[in-house]
């Protein structure tokens, strides 16, 4: 058996087996330095600085800032508290409007005013790395999409609305808008914006109406 050979014969050397458990931290870390500075300022030194991790342990793991970044945003979906097998649940009122304004929740207005300072930070760098936009939509407009579309099969359903009404054009109308604040107006949407448009815009559209007096909380 030639040298070479024996070689080849050999097992092959592991090296020190990655640490993955501050993966999280380091994730999390990236999230809130991507909120803060956006993407052209951050570095993923600042991130290392944030999560007290080395840089090393960073540079391992990620090869690239844009790679640490779509991994982030890919951890920002968590699971929702009416989650079934992997689909979320919207609450069921037994009225259009009653399930619309149930999903605004503070937690969940909270929520989506991070994720667009998130998405305010990627914004310049969304035509050079697809893969950014890509999981921004993924995390952020779908799930939106889906709720709605869900909500407006129930009230079809019910016969509470007609059956020809545009399900799906009403359902990319309040992401779409939350998005145009996020891109444009560099705001995120407060609670009683998002009611107001689906008083004054998602209802009429549906042949129904706001009541004269809100008791939303």
């Amino acid at each position: 058996m030639t040298t070479e050979t024996a070689r080849d014969a050999e097992p092959a050397r592991l090296g020190r087996k990655r640490d993955h458990s501050r993966d999280q931290d380091i994730l999390d870390a990236a999230l809130d330095v991507l909120a803060e500075v956006g993407y052209n300022t951050m570095t993923v030194d600042m991130v290392a600085t944030r999560a007290k991790a080395g840089k090393a342990t960073l540079y391992r793991r990620w090869s690239s800032k844009a790679e640490l970044v779509v991994d982030a945003i890919a951890c920002m979906k968590r699971p929702l508290p009416q989650e079934r097998d992997g689909t979320y649940v919207p609450p069921d009122t037994g009225t259009l409007r009653g399930d619309l304004v149930a999903m605004v929740k503070p937690k969940a207005v909270t929520d989506s005013n991070r994720h667009l300072k998130i998405m305010i930070g990627v914004a310049s760098m969304m035509s050079q790395e697809p893969q950014l936009f890509e999981a921004l939509t993924d995390i952020m407009v779908k799930p939106r999409v889906e709720s709605y579309r869900v909500v407006m099969q129930r009230a079809i359903d019910r016969c509470e609305i007609r059956p020809d009404v545009d399900v799906e054009l009403l359902s990319s109308l309040g992401p779409a808008m939350a998005m145009y604040r996020a891109m444009y107006e560099q705001q995120a949407p407060s609670r009683e914006s998002i009611i107001h448009l689906i008083d004054t815009v998602v209802l009429p559209a549906v042949g129904l109406s706001a009541p004269l007096e809100s008791t939303d909380e």
